[in-house]
């Protein structure tokens, strides 16, 4: 089939294969077997089967719209054709020249316009690929949730992938489906075993689930998943924690590279998002656009404008926007706790022997030297944590070395949970804040080392009065599920829990603050990047209470011991104020990943320098990698996000889904799926059909909407019924989604009428209806497509003044002036569908005539983005044969970079329009026969 057949397929238009007929869903072309048509069965024996076509491999017949029948719509108020109208609006994808945002405030969360911006970066660039580096807690779930919902609009989100750590899966999961309304399949250790239940052997599984949420973990093992992997292409995916994905020869920056040669929209998120190394982050930028730097060492953040967007908490934007969502944070309060006499002896070890240099036979160098801090910084911890580090280094130990330990050793088995004076003043802290029996205030409780956190949760809750079931701990070593639950347990007003042990594996990404606000660092990381992540799980969008920050600091009274005052509380100071006046500390620091900070502070320390030395050099060395952490974004911003132009002819989605089940079910709704309503919501016993684009979803959700064997849902168009019943659910005892679904644009139930009314007409069939016209107007929709099969080009337009005059104005206007609407009035005239017949032919000729004589421009529209990507390449592969390569270097490199030049030459090839337009005719407008006989449609 050549490529001008292939692009009169359309979603939305229907087809014929194996003589049975079928409405197209998505389009892709350029597939091993040609163009890919997913579509869903109208005729009746294929009725809502779900099937996917290959043009090489089957007999697709468009239908031409010169051979459409009209037929009278005899439903009251012409419902039947006003839902058509429009079915086929909303499901007929927005074209690429259309950047406004559709779907803005249509989902259960705050319509903010700095969530929106990410939104139209990514709707502006050659393709959805963009980096979100927000700071922690502006929300980048709720931005990567808008653009999800947009691309799904544009018949660009079918399949859809997110990949994220372990400890975030059910809450970005739930996150999307309680908002937006996505659903994403959890493959977690329960849904992999799903996936070995429900699936054939072999088969892959990310054919199975189109839209799937998976730890980066599980899926960076190349052996289980990476031929799958290779045989699968998707839509979009998201990478949250993309800073994970940067150093090259990975598992995890394999898998990254993997997935985003597979995917048209790609969606990196990370509030840290690079480690520092210009070069390591030239190298996550290729992911999303491999021709946006040309010379890896030497580039500026104007360079990848198109592709990154970072905000902080004081950019204006932000600022002026989120008011009372996101109370101020307190002060982070130092807790000084002076050392007991056996704390003070372990001091006396660490510096007479230790730190002295004094513990070993030989010459201490290399890494050797950093031993000692690490003994110091496990004292700081706790004395646990300290004799677990000394019993793990005496294994190899010898002589002197041996000795010191032992020595070590014996003093922290000898001190008891008595000695420890930042164990006795946590409880005191706990207290004030009002932890305790019978209490409901909550804190979390942060350790860097697991015998810490260990005994902590055992010995805190005894002397709190707590019982053991009131405290979590989480770290590495606990379970996938278990990690999700435990943090779901913590977030639940109506649970018990009320002490949250944790290690920094719930530092990134963990939302903390639902129902807390108290955070206390047990110990303090060295480095100002864990501080502030740490702290941002309970200070960040949606927090209502003043974030409170305390730090436990171990002191001592001899002058030169390296105690807490050495680095922790200068670093606590320093955190606090770079948030403050920066907005974030990357900007004040010379690097950018949390264990390369830490190594030059130790480094600096051997060295003689004090920690503000060390950061002051750091400040010197900062280069352009400062500036894409603290300026981009940060500039004032007074222009809306552009709103699209989506002609419709309902006032509202309720509107919408209140016609159709009535349609669909003969005005019996409530007979036929015992449909109830109860002020504004609504409850109904889901068909199978629609049960089965449900079944994403985790199985204890769908359970319990289960009444015997029927699904019974209940959906609102309420946001402060769903959001009541979303808090209502967060106030349980046991973690639970809410029982209310909000029924944004996206959800499956609106796409699954959106079907049901589309085939309710019969093969190739457009309503005839009487309306405020002059003329009979034939509405006749006009797509153009690249040869990816996306639109390029959506125009509806009406025909009028046929025969021999034929005018052509926009759809949406001539419905308006008709008064095309639920105030119509079905007289059921009779109509004379012949005569309308016979001017078919020349409606749709002067339609594609309209086309073609505007081909021009609309070639214009969608070519002047490619046309700037494609200088942009010129200068790319001039600049990148850099000079100073040696001969066998350069040459790699020139093909490396060739290489890159031709893909891209390729995929703007594809996205040029191409091809003939799909004309569809969708229904005919005219006037009473009563009024106006003359006018060719004869009673």
């Amino acid at each position: 089939m050549t490529t001008a057949q292939e692009a009169t397929f359309a979603p939305g238009s229907r087809i014929i294969v194996r003589d049975e007929e079928w409405l197209v869903r998505s389009v892709k072309t350029g597939t091993a077997d040609g163009t890919m048509i997913k579509a869903v069965g109208v005729s009746e024996f294929v009725q809502d089967v779900e099937a996917t076509f290959f043009t090489a491999l089957d007999a697709i017949a468009p239908m031409r719209p010169e051979e459409t029948q009209l037929v009278r719509d005899t439903s009251s108020r012409f419902r039947q054709s006003r839902l058509f109208l429009e079915a086929v609006l909303r499901r007929t994808p927005l074209p690429r020249t259309e950047r406004g945002l559709a779907l803005a405030d249509r989902f259960l969360l705050d319509p903010l316009t700095y969530q929106q911006r990410p939104v139209e970066l990514a709707l502006s660039g050659l393709r959805p690929r963009i980096l979100l580096a927000d700071v922690v807690g502006l929300g980048k779930t709720l931005e990567i949730g808008l653009i999800l919902a947009e691309l799904i609009r544009r018949g660009r989100g079918d399949r859809i992938l997110v990949v994220s750590p372990q400890q975030v899966l059910e809450q970005f999961q739930r996150e999307l489906w309680t908002r937006f309304a996505i659903p994403l399949v959890r493959l977690d250790s329960t849904g992999i075993q799903r996936i070995q239940q429900e699936i054939p052997a072999g088969r892959n599984p990310f054919t199975h689930f189109k839209r799937a949420i998976i730890s980066v973990d599980t899926l960076k093992d190349a052996g289980q998943f990476g031929h799958h992997l290779d045989a699968t292409t998707w839509d979009a995916v998201v990478i949250d924690e993309s800073h994970n994905l940067i150093n090259k020869g990975t598992k995890r920056n394999e898998l990254a590279r993997r997935l985003a040669a597979k995917t048209d929209a790609l969606l990196l998120a990370s509030a840290t998002p690079h480690n520092g190394d210009k070069e390591s982050f030239a190298q996550l930028i290729s992911l999303l656009d491999p021709a946006a730097i040309a010379n890896p060492k030497d580039y500026q953040a104007s360079d990848i404008a198109h592709l990154y967007l970072r905000r902080t908490k004081i950019s204006p934007e932000v600022r002026d926007q989120i008011g009372d969502r996101w109370a101020d944070r307190g002060p982070s309060q130092p807790l000084h706790c002076q050392a007991t006499p056996i704390e003070e002896q372990i001091f006396d070890e660490l510096t007479d022997v230790w730190l002295a240099g004094k513990w070993s036979d030989e010459a201490v160098t290399g890494q050797h030297r950093l031993f000692p801090y690490t003994l110091l910084k496990s004292f700081l911890s706790s004395h646990r944590a300290l004799h677990e580090t000394v019993t793990n280094r005496s294994k190899k130990a010898t002589g002197t070395e041996r000795a010191a330990l032992y020595r070590l050793a014996e003093l922290t088995s000898a001190m008891t949970d008595s000695d420890s004076s930042k164990l006795r003043r946590l409880v005191e802290e706990l207290k004030e804040i009002g932890v305790g029996k019978g209490s409901d205030t909550r804190a979390v409780v942060f350790s860097e080392r697991v015998p810490t956190i260990k005994w902590l949760a055992d010995t805190v809750p005894g002397l709190l009065g707590l019982k053991p079931d009131a405290v979590r701990v989480l770290h590495g070593g606990v379970a996938d599920s278990d990690e999700q639950q435990i943090l779901q347990e913590f977030e639940l007003a109506g649970s018990g829990v009320r002490l949250l042990f944790t290690g920094d594996v719930a530092s990134e990404g963990v939302n903390l603050h639902q129902q807390c606000h108290h955070l206390i660092h047990y110990d303090i990381p060295w480095s100002l990047i864990r501080i502030e992540q740490r702290n941002g799980r309970i200070d960040r969008y949606g927090q209502r209470h003043q974030p409170q920050f305390r730090a436990l600091l171990l002191t001592s009274a001899r002058e030169d011991a390296k105690d807490d005052r050495t680095v922790s509380e200068v670093l606590l100071r320093r955190e606090e104020t770079a948030h403050r006046t920066l907005g974030s500390v990357e900007a004040a620091t010379g690097h950018y990943d949390a264990k390369a900070e830490e190594d030059r502070l130790v480094r600096d320390l051997l060295h003689g320098k004090t920690v503000d030395e060390s950061y002051a050099q750091a400040h010197t060395e900062i280069d352009v990698l400062a500036d894409l952490f603290g300026d981009v974004g940060s500039a004032p911003v007074v222009e809306e996000v552009p709103q699209a132009r989506v002609p419709k002819l309902f006032d509202s989605t309720r509107d919408f889904v209140d016609a159709a089940l009535h349609e669909i079910y003969d005005d019996r709704p409530e007979d036929r799926i015992d449909l109830r309503r109860e002020d504004e919501l609504l409850t109904f016993r889901a068909p199978d059909d629609l049960v089965y684009r449900l079944t994403d979803l985790p199985r204890s959700y769908l359970r319990t909407h289960r009444e015997g064997e029927d699904l019974r849902l209940k959906v609102t168009f309420d946001r402060r019924l769903a959001q009541r019943k979303l808090d209502q659910a967060r106030q349980s005892k046991t973690p639970m989604w809410p029982e209310i679904a909000f029924l944004s644009d996206v959800h499956p139930m609106v796409d699954w009428l959106v079907d049901k009314v589309l085939i309710r007409l019969g093969r190739q069939q457009a309503p005839v209806l009487t309306a405020d016209v002059s003329t009979p107007t034939f509405l006749i929709q006009g797509v153009y497509a690249n040869r990816l099969g996306q639109p390029t080009v959506v125009q509806w337009m009406a025909v009028a003044g046929l025969p021999t005059e034929p005018t052509i104005a926009p759809m949406d206007e001539v419905l308006r002036s008709a008064g095309v609407g639920p105030d119509m009035v079905n007289r059921a005239e009779t109509i004379d569908t012949g005569a309308l017949t016979a001017l078919l032919p020349r409606a749709v000729a002067a339609a594609r005539d309209q086309l073609e004589d505007k081909r021009a421009e609309f070639d214009a529209a969608n070519a002047e983005p490619l046309r700037r990507h494609r200088e942009r390449l010129v200068t790319f592969q001039q600049a990148s044969l850099v000079d100073e390569l040696p001969g066998a270097h350069r040459e790699r490199r020139r093909q490396r970079v060739d290489a890159t030049v031709a893909e891209q030459h390729d995929l703007l090839d594809r996205l040029e329009t191409d091809g003939e337009p799909l004309l569809r005719v969708l229904a005919v407008l005219v006037p009473s026969p009563e009024s106006a006989p003359e006018h060719g449609v004869p009673a």
